[in-house]
């Protein structure tokens, strides 16, 4: 049995339909109208135990919203969601203590309190036994650097050390299934590395992650399989990689050759590929559509002819391919 499972899951919001400006609030107030918008609609998702999801979209796409449903923090106008066989809004005590949670823009932390003090209320919330707690603060010392901002008071908490004291906070008292929002922003480069690391040794381990981020290293280093959202509704739901194998249809072969790069004259003897200018004066780029050739196809023709001193291949990252979806370039 999946250990997260939402059936039709849908939520609609009423919102005041007023006009702009003091007129319209004063009518507004006389004669109050609203409509209905649905911020998540119909979606069917499933996740099974140790799996590790990015769950994506544009702002507004429904993104925190159906997060805050898989959680219990609001209640579903349609459908049914059910995370380790519990419904998360009606039993949420017991859905605590079996999940934990990392909102970007909200803090688990007690603002006057020093972080040390709120990890260890959090300890006494979850009843983690103590030598389990020392074993988890030294592991998250390790990998978050916890120790150099464990006094200070949360309030005087930069961004990063927030973000890496609340994900502490999220895993204290190891959860099975764990939700994150963003959980890499503010963060330095070293730290992020360290950081995706460790999410993929915790889902190595077996726990199992949901996780939204708009930057998509997190999302190719840490998960195995993407859900897209667009408009409420579900674009995309499979692995990563056959994401990538259903919308790349075009790689680059870029080229080092021993003098300046003549682009016009390269267009001229190979029609077949689309050239552009690298970032150096003897680079070019020539991209070609997988459907026609193969790479090592490419690769013969090109090195073949031009001889160059140096090549390379890339592909649209993931970032290309979730952009084009949006724009209705691709077919869902």
């Amino acid at each position: 049995m999946p250990i997260l499972e939402a059936r039709s899951l849908s939520k609609r919001f009423r919102r005041p339909d007023k006009k702009s400006g003091f007129n319209g609030a004063l009518k507004h107030l006389v004669q109050r109208k609203y409509k209905n918008f649905t911020a998540v609609d119909s979606i069917d998702l499933e996740i099974d135990a140790g799996e590790s999801v990015a769950y994506v979209g544009p702002n507004g796409a429904g993104k925190s919203t159906t997060v805050k449903l898989l959680t219990g923090i609001l209640k579903p106008s349609e459908g049914t969601v059910r995370v380790m066989g519990r419904d998360p809004h009606t039993e949420r005590i017991a859905n605590a203590h079996d999940i934990g949670v990392l909102f970007g823009q909200r803090t688990q932390l007690w603002w006057d309190l020093p972080v040390e003090e709120s990890l260890k209320l959090l300890k006494h919330m979850y009843r983690v036994p103590e030598a389990e707690y020392r074993l988890r603060i030294e592991r998250f010392d390790e990998l978050l650097g916890l120790g150099e901002f464990m006094p200070a008071l949360a309030r005087t908490l930069s961004l990063g050390q927030r973000m890496r004291a609340d994900l502490a906070c999220a895993l204290i008292h190891a959860p099975k299934m764990v939700y994150l929002d963003e959980p890499t922003i503010g963060l330095d480069i070293s730290v992020k590395d360290r950081l995706r690391a460790f999410l993929r040794q915790l889902v190595d381990d077996g726990t199992t992650l949901l996780l939204t981020s708009h930057d998509l290293a997190d999302i190719e280093e840490v998960c195995d399989r993407i859900v897209i959202l667009d408009e409420g509704s579900i674009a995309y739901d499979g692995p990563i990689s056959e994401l990538k194998a259903r919308y790349i249809t075009t790689k680059a072969v870029h080229l080092i050759l021993d003098g300046p790069a003549d682009l016009d004259a390269l267009r001229e003897k190979f029609p077949e590929y689309e050239w552009a200018a690298g970032q150096a004066a003897s680079e070019a780029v020539a991209t070609y559509e997988t459907v026609r050739s193969t790479t090592a196809e490419v690769l013969g023709h090109l090195t073949a002819r031009l001889a160059p001193r140096d090549l390379s291949l890339s592909e649209p990252d993931i970032e290309d391919v979730i952009r084009r979806l949006y724009a209705g370039e691709l077919a869902k």
